[in-house]
């Protein structure tokens, strides 16, 4: 097939903004984990699928199988679905106390539609 490009599993972006490798990156449509740190303006590398432990809203409890949105004014993951972008779910069982703001998502690579 001589107009494949690539897996799509992984794409390199020009940084909207400073990132650190393992940092939530929202760039329009796209939502992937950075492999590397970049200042503005330098190229990096998101994986856009795969399973990662990302921050997330203290107050929230989940559970495994529930959709989890990108919440782009805090940088973390969030149940709430409106005003954020659906990024994929959880695969992970997490309290919601204040000291638990990590949780388990597995990336859905697909480009959600934020919920006005």
């Amino acid at each position: 097939m001589k107009n494949f490009v690539a897996l799509g599993d992984r794409l390199t972006i020009t940084a909207p903004a400073s990132i650190t490798a393992g940092a939530g990156v929202l760039v329009g449509t796209l939502f992937g984990v950075a492999e590397g740190t970049a200042t503005a303006g330098a190229e990096v590398v998101l994986k856009l699928s795969g399973v990662f432990d990302l921050p997330k809203t203290p107050s929230e409890a989940w559970t495994v199988g529930a959709a989890v949105h990108w919440d782009a004014t805090e940088q973390r993951c969030t149940t709430v679905a409106l005003g954020n972008r659906l990024i994929g779910a959880a695969v992970l069982d997490v309290g919601g106390t204040p000291l638990e703001t990590v949780g388990r998502v597995r990336l859905n690579a697909c480009f959600g539609i934020p919920v006005a």
